[in-house]
This record gives C-alpha cells, structure tokens and sequence, in this order.
C-alpha cells in the first residue's frame, strides 16, 4: 500500500533548485513555516475527510503516502485534535520504514567522510528531510497517546525512534550530523520524553533505564538538557521507591561502581555540582536540595558541609550558609564547630542584617545538649524569645524548653549558691511555662522531669518521667531510665530494677545497653554482685557480637557512628564497673585485668584512673593511690569522685593532712553540693577536730542526701 521514495525526489546533492516551492523533500516545515498555500487550506482540512486531504496534500506539494499522512497529522495535533491527529498517524506503517530510516542515516554518516572514486549515494537512500519528518511522526504520534492517557502505548512508539537513531548511530551523535534537519531535535525530544511518559504509566524500572540510555552515549545534547537528565534520573533514583541495579554493560568502574540507587544519584548530583561550578549551567537550587537530602540519608553529612561551602558566593546570603553548614557539622557530631558558625551569625558582623530566627533556635538546642555552653545557649535563647514575640510564636515552647535546660546546665557548673539558686528557679519556671505552650511534645515534658529530678524533686519527678512514658506509649529508653533513677532515688532499688527488667523488652539496641548497665547497678545496690557480674556479661556479649557483626560487614559504610561511640563508651563503663566490684570483693588480679580493659578503650579517662586510686586504697597502696588519683585529676580537674576519693586518702594518712582533705571536700561541694560522700568526710574531719556540733549537721545533711541519691548520676 505504501508507496517508495523516488530517488530523484530525494537525492542528497540535488544541483537544481526544486520543481515547487512547497516541495517536502527540500523544506523543513515547523509549525510557524508552513507555505501560504497549506494555510488556505487549512479550514478546508476541517470540512473533507482525512484520505481526501492525504489526496489533495500529495498531488500538491508532491510527497508519497506517509510524508503526506505525516503532514496532516502534524496540522491535527497544533489544533489539539489528538484522536483525529492519532487516526492519521497510525497509517503509517512505521516499523517497516524503521530499517530504510536507519539505513538514511548512515549513508548521511558515510556521505560525510571521504569516499573512494566512484562511490556514489544509492538511488533508494531516504532523504534526511524524510526521515526528520517521519522521526517527528512518531514523537507526534506518542504526544497523542501521552495525551489521551495511553502512557505505555506512547512510550513504546517514543522507543521506536530511539531504537532506529540508536541502531545507525551505535556510537552516538556526531556535533554536526543534522545540521540541516530537525533529526537531531525531534530524537532529543525523545530522550526527553521517554522517561516521563514511563513514570506517568508507572514504570520506574523502565523509566531509570530510558534516563540511562540518554547519558551513556554523546547523543549532542545542550549542557542544559543534558543536565536536566541528570537531575531528573537523580530524582527518580532517590524518591522512586524502585532499586534498579546498573547493568551489566554498565558495570565498568570495578569497586568504585555506584552500589546502589542513592550512590548513583550523588554521583549525578556531585556532576551537576561540578557544572556549576564550572560555570557550564545555571545556578539551580533543586540540585542541592536533591544533594542534602541523599547526602543526609546516608550520614555523609561532612561532604555536604564540604560542596556548602565550596558554593560560589551570592547563592547564599550568609547566615543562611553559616546555618546551612552548623546544620551539617551538628549532624555529624561537631558541635564545637557548628556553635562558632552560630556565634557569626549571632556576632556584631551580621548586626544591620535582619536577624537569623533559625540560628538562635538551633544555637540554643546544641548549647542545651552540653552544660559547657549552658550560659551561652541562655544568651541564644533571650535572643530567640525576642524574634518570637513579633514573628514566630509558634516556636515559644520550643525556645522556652531549651532556655529551661540551659539554666539548669548552668546551676550544674555555677560555684555561687546564690547564682545556683536562681537558675534552678528560672531553669523550673521556663519549663513549666513550655509545657504549657507544648502539651503535646514529650520532650518538654522529659526535660521538665529530668530537672525536678535533678533539684531532688522526687515526686514531681516521678509524675513527669510517668506523663513522658504514657505519652510516648513506653517506646522510649531514656523514658524508663529516669522513672527507674528516680524510684531508685527514693532507695527503693526492687521496684526500679523490676521498672528495667519492663523496659528491656521494649527497647532498641542500644537504650537496651544502657538498661542492662542500669540494672545491675541496681543489683549492686541491693548487694547481690554474682548476679551484677553475669548482667555485664550478657552486656558485654552483646557489644562483642555488635562488633563482630560489623566486621562482617566491614564493606559498607557505617550508617550510625553516634550508636558505635555510644557502645564504645558502654563498654568501657562495665569493665569499670566490674573493677568497682572485684575490688569490694578482694579480687585483686580481676579487678586490675577488668580496669586494664576499660583503659584499652580509652587510656587517658579521669574515670579510669580512679578505678585504679580505688583498687590501690583498697590494698592500703595509699601512695599509688594519690598517683591515681592525681593522674585523673590531671585529665578532668573538675572530676568530683576523684576529689572526694583524695580527701579520704589523705584523711588516713594522719591528722596532719585534715587541712588539705578538708579543702578538697569544701572544693567537691563547690561542684556537686548534693555529694553525700563529701559531706559525710567533712562530718568525720570536724568529729576528729573536735566540732562535735558541725560534724552532727555534716552527718544530717549527708543523711538526707543520702536518701534521695540515685544509684546514677541523673545527668
């Protein structure tokens, strides 16, 4: 039915000009070019039928069946006729002029290097213009299915082209192969609509695989439509909820090949990245949107603050920078680092800027994470409360939570009882104030617990830390940690280790560590130490089997370092703890074997070295004892057990050394006043001293602190 191509008709070095002015063969016509004839009879194509204006186009502008059917159908889909443009396209039958279009454009290929003598176009080549106008056929054709919703229909007829472009150009698109056709622009249309006709039909494997097929060859893309393939196969690969592995011909990087669907799209991400910088494309916002999110999902959170900062200057205003890159180092654990970024913007540089809600707020949560900064993260907070009374009351809880723990950190670390007196005040005003702006936040509620509890409110404490569990439905370890320090606080260790034993069925990896820890400090305190000694040694079989897991597993990248420094600390806590109890036992070499293993962990520790002072005291090596001690006070100055554990030292070295104990006691106090150990050594110093009456008031006052004592420190 389909009639050939003249070969006179479509010659590729034609010497005369062409018989008519609206001759196909030799015209490219775009929607904006068609010939004044074809506009006149455009409201004649409304009125006949399709075959006689298939008829009336032939015998016109001389074109064959298809060229003609082509044309037409091209009028239809500018009028937005898709059904009438879709009813004129499927006559023509595509898949048996697929070969003749390819074998078009490698005579095109071949026709533009050297040639032997005599080697001359064959006479039944299809012209380029033929081919463009076919090429755009078939992209008209898939925009009218796309239209009427046949997205798997259209995707398979945009395939078509690729498949017959790719077939003759196996190596890819030279710079000027088209440069006289819409070949080249009709084929990158299809490039691009390809994979977003699979994703509309569902087919996101397919889609990724069409997105790859676009990059892996030089097909002569603008930089700005390669890059928008990039970025959209890097969306897909993140969002698409699909792994779709490289294939096999793909897989040429060896080790270094993309394991994954996120590795692949940040490495198409650090590419467009790279362009940027570069200066081949245009500042766009959404690459490092897509970039901080795949970076923050695999914890690569120091890259990310690495392309932050390398981004070209104005792209940013800078505290928004400077709180872009505090984000990306509190993220990956450098807080030091994130709060000085914070203080630019809190400083005198960015005092004409309007001021940054986002950097007080976050200044103020890091600084209540560390009682250090507790003074400086009251400041933050005064300056976020400021900006919440014009702008963003909705954060008032928020900022008032994180001023509460800030005034508690600060009494922690205050020397004056005056001055500890009013922030513990202010530290429970701020508080109750936010959980009456947050009722629903748990966290406000935990924190107003955890300061009740450490000011030795007991019964305040307990209806917080109960408020906090119900309202997280007793999924939180930290929860049931501070109810079981604060039932152990009012010395009834039973009920909290049976609080723990609840709670371990409940908890995840690592708050199931701490809880195992917990409970057999308990079971200390209630002096069974074989069952304490067997809890550490199911927490520690736990820890090795943790490690030995990882090693395993020693390829991929570890996804939470914070959960690996956490055991790491665990660890060396119950090797300490184990020394604490072989030495009350009289176990000398197990205690000094247990002590050993916690210093392998970390050897510089203040803790440690008192472990050792206090396995040392217990065999009457008082001397080695004072080293010990005094190496962990090098370490940690302000270290409170080791103060007190100096003073008991010296106290037994005879009366002359009461002065100096006496002023490590008074120096312990200075830090930790609710330390009953302290007060009950000052007690035993003013009894031999002969202040019956004082040593009477020491040994009450330890009395009392005795009884609200945690068997943990709550902090």
């Amino acid at each position: 039915m389909l009639c050939a191509c003249s070969g006179e008709q479509f010659k590729f070095e034609e010497p005369e000009p062409p018989h008519s002015p609206e001759s196909l063969a030799t015209r490219d016509f775009s929607a904006s070019g068609l010939s004044s004839r074809t506009g006149d009879w455009e409201s004649k194509f409304e009125d006949i039928q399709v075959d006689e204006a298939e008829s009336t186009l032939k015998e016109a502008l001389s074109l064959n069946y298809e060229e003609a059917r082509a044309l037409l159908g091209r009028l239809e889909f500018q009028r937005g006729n898709f059904d009438a443009a879709l009813q004129v396209f499927q006559g023509i039958d595509i898949r048996s002029l697929t070969p003749r279009m390819a074998k078009a454009i490698v005579e095109r290929i071949r026709q533009k290097k050297p040639r032997p003598k005599g080697d001359h176009v064959l006479p039944s080549v299809m012209s380029m213009h033929s081919v463009s106008l076919l090429i755009e056929a078939i992209l008209l054709k898939a925009r009218s299915l796309g239209e009427l919703g046949r997205f798997i229909e259209a995707a398979k007829e945009c395939k078509v082209i690729l498949d017959t472009v790719e077939s003759a150009l196996p190596n890819g698109m030279l710079d000027d192969i088209c440069e006289d056709c819409k070949l080249q622009d009709m084929f990158h249309q299809a490039l691009e609509l390809l994979p977003s006709l699979w994703i509309k039909a569902g087919y996101l494997e397919e889609a990724i695989t069409a997105y790859r097929q676009a990059l892996v060859k030089p097909w002569n893309l603008e930089p700005k439509r390669l890059a928008d393939v990039q970025k959209n196969l890097a969306c897909t690969l993140l969002y698409g909820g699909v792994e779709a592995s490289l294939p096999p011909q793909l897989q040429i990087w060896g080790t270094t090949m993309p394991k994954n669907n996120t590795e692949e799209a940040i490495l198409l991400l650090l590419i467009l990245i790279k362009k940027v910088a570069l200066r081949e494309i245009k500042w766009d916002p959404e690459i490092m949107d897509h970039l901080t999110y795949a970076l923050s999902v695999t914890g690569l959170f120091e890259l990310l603050a690495d392309h932050v900062e390398q981004a070209l200057p104005g792209l940013y205003r800078r505290a928004e920078r400077w709180y872009f890159l505090a984000l990306c180092y509190s993220a990956c654990g450098q807080n030091e680092v994130a709060l000085n970024l914070l203080k630019k913007v809190a400083g005198c540089s960015e005092g004409k800027n309007k001021p940054h809600f986002p950097s007080f707020l976050l200044g103020a949560k890091l600084c209540s994470q560390d009682p250090n900064h507790a003074r400086e993260g009251i400041a933050f907070s005064r300056k976020a409360i400021d900006l919440v009374n014009h702008q963003c009351e909705h954060f008032m809880g928020q900022v008032h939570k994180f001023l509460g723990v800030c005034y508690g950190g600060a009494a922690r670390a205050s020397v004056l009882d005056s001055e500890r007196m009013f922030f513990q005040r202010e530290s429970l005003n701020s508080l109750n104030y936010a959980v009456r702006n947050e009722k629903e936040d748990p966290e406000v509620m935990f924190g107003l617990g955890l300061e009740n509890a450490v000011q030795r409110n007991l019964d305040a404490a307990f209806n917080n830390a109960m408020k906090y569990s119900n309202m997280m439905a007793g999924s939180s370890g930290q929860g049931w940690k501070l109810l079981a320090l604060v039932v152990s606080a009012e010395q009834r260790f039973k009920d909290a280790e049976t609080i723990v034993d609840f709670a371990l069925d409940e908890a995840g990896r690592v708050d199931q560590l701490e809880l195992l820890r917990l409970k057999a400090v308990l079971q200390v305190a209630q002096e069974h130490p074989k069952q304490a000694i067997e809890t550490y040694r199911i927490l520690l079989t736990l820890v090795q089997a943790q490690r030995d897991l990882q090693a395993k597993n020693s390829e991929q990248e570890p996804a939470f370092h914070s959960e690996e420094f956490v055991e790491r600390n665990l660890e060396k806590e119950a090797w300490r703890d184990l020394a604490t109890i072989y030495t009350k036992l009289g176990l000398w070499t197990d205690a000094e074997i247990c002590v050993n293993k916690a210093k392998l962990i970390e050897f510089y520790s203040a803790h440690s070295w008192h472990t050792t002072g206090m396995l040392f005291e217990a065999q009457s090596q008082y001397r080695e004892a004072l080293i010990s001690f005094s190496v962990s006070l090098s370490i940690e100055p302000d270290y409170v057990p080791s103060i007190v554990s100096t003073a008991e030292v010296l106290m037994k070295l005879g009366s002359q050394s009461l002065p100096i104990a006496r002023s490590f006691l008074m120096n312990a106090l200075r830090l930790e006043p609710t330390n009953h150990k302290a007060w009950l050594n000052l007690g035993l110093i003013s009894k031999r001293e002969g202040s019956l009456q004082q040593a009477a008031d020491f040994f009450q006052a330890a009395h009392e602190l005795q009884l609200s004592a945690p068997v943990q420190s709550f902090v």
